[in-house]
């Protein structure tokens, strides 16, 4: 198993297209619910650690953050990235989420990485 020990530094730079949940649309009224508009925010995760949220883009399927976290890693396993639709009351409403094994990304032995994680 391949660990990872260092700085890590990420950028989310945005999303297109997320849908809401069932849960989601539970007090949507009218007939159009495929209209919803969410209001999302990822939390960022390196194993079971909270490392970063970030902002709440407000009314959008497509948000865009360019929020940047850095953080030292010792042991790393995995990102975790999980998208919410931050509810007005309540508990905050899950959407979608991914997981990047560290192993995954040090393969090539690059020390960055870019591309768009489908959720």
């Amino acid at each position: 198993m391949v660990v990872f020990n260092g700085l890590l530094k990420i950028k989310i730079c945005e999303a297109v297209n997320l849908k809401p949940t069932a849960w989601s649309l539970r007090h949507a009224v009218g007939p159009r619910p495929q209209t919803f508009l969410l209001d999302p925010y990822i939390a960022l995760n390196v194993d079971d650690s909270r490392i970063g949220q970030t902002s709440t883009k407000q009314k959008t399927n497509s948000p865009a953050w360019n929020d940047e976290f850095v953080t030292d890693v010792s042991n790393g396993r995995k990102i975790e990235m999980a998208v919410f639709h931050d509810a007005p009351i309540g508990y905050d409403d899950f959407v979608a989420n991914c997981t990047i094994q560290f192993e995954d990304l040090l393969q090539n032995g690059s020390r960055h990485f870019e591309d768009w994680v489908s959720v």
